[in-house]
């Protein structure tokens, strides 16, 4: 009787064995990371607006903190990515995922304090910057900030976009603007072309001052020179890098050839490290 059973037992197996796999694929489905980045979108659209002249935002941190839920649940999501799924994202998804992830936890920073804070430098000490202060759940351990910028976005081994530069938000009037929406690795190249086109507009931090005949720009510049000279799209040093922005600067001609040349002029702005927490208009 055995060897007659036999057959059915292994069409139960299959059976069973099938039901395992769509149950596991449909776990999988329900709890794989939104590359969209929907929940981190609808918070910024709601709270975070451009001003007038779309080179700056100003940031609701009060309406942020009455609904903080919708923000710690999106850190929340960031947090459960492991190392191994991490690794297996796009170039692009990476990207975008630590972005959005340095942006979210900034305001997680400010929140912890806010509205009792003028600069998120205040959150610092004398021993350690807010920047370094170990506060992030990200793949796997409790990082920091600047873990977060310069080692996983700058320190990766396939770096070479300088324009994270103005996607990362300090949470200061001198930074680039906190983008109204979500980095995500299917506009990556856009909304960064679109962040570094309205941050060199920006008059008050970049353009040409005619006074002393120099072209002022953000010290951001000076900061991360070196990333300026990685070869990002044959770009080898600031000035070739600006050159590719001449409408956004305002140059004319003339200044447009002689920046070309690395003969023209430079100067840095001092950065303002004020919150982004007023009107900007």
């Amino acid at each position: 009787m055995r060897w007659k059973n036999q057959p059915h037992i292994m069409r139960l197996r299959a059976f069973l064995l099938a039901v395992l796999l769509m149950l596991m694929s449909i776990s999988s489905n329900i709890w794989a990371f939104d590359h969209s980045h929907a929940a981190f979108t609808r918070v910024l659209s709601k709270h975070v607006q451009w001003n007038k002249a779309g080179t700056a935002t100003a940031v609701n941190y009060k309406a942020i903190k009455a609904e903080h839920a919708a923000l710690k649940a999106y850190t929340q999501a960031l947090s459960a990515v492991k190392e191994k799924e991490f690794q297996a994202f796009s170039k692009a998804q990476r990207q975008a995922y630590l972005i959005n992830a340095y942006n979210a936890f900034t305001l997680e920073l400010i929140l912890s304090k806010y509205p009792n804070l003028n600069s998120i430098k205040e959150l610092g000490s004398l021993l350690r910057s807010p920047w370094k202060q170990a506060f992030v759940p990200l793949l796997g351990k409790t990082r920091s900030l600047d873990d977060i910028e310069h080692g996983l976005l700058r320190g990766a081994k396939d770096f070479d976009e300088p324009r994270i530069h103005f996607a990362v938000n300090c949470a200061s009037i001198g930074c680039p603007a906190l983008r109204p929406e979500a980095f995500t690795a299917e506009r990556l190249n856009a909304q960064l072309l679109d962040q570094t086109q309205r941050f060199l507009r920006d008059r008050s931090r970049n353009g040409w001052n005619a006074a002393d005949e120099t072209l002022q720009i953000s010290s951001i510049f000076d900061w991360y020179e070196g990333d300026f000279e990685r070869g990002f799209l044959g770009v080898t040093s600031v000035a070739q890098f600006l050159a590719g922005y001449q409408a956004s600067l305002g140059l004319n001609q003339a200044q447009f050839e002689q920046l070309k040349r690395g003969e023209l002029d430079i100067d840095y702005t001092d950065y303002d490290w004020r919150l982004n927490d007023k009107t900007l208009d």
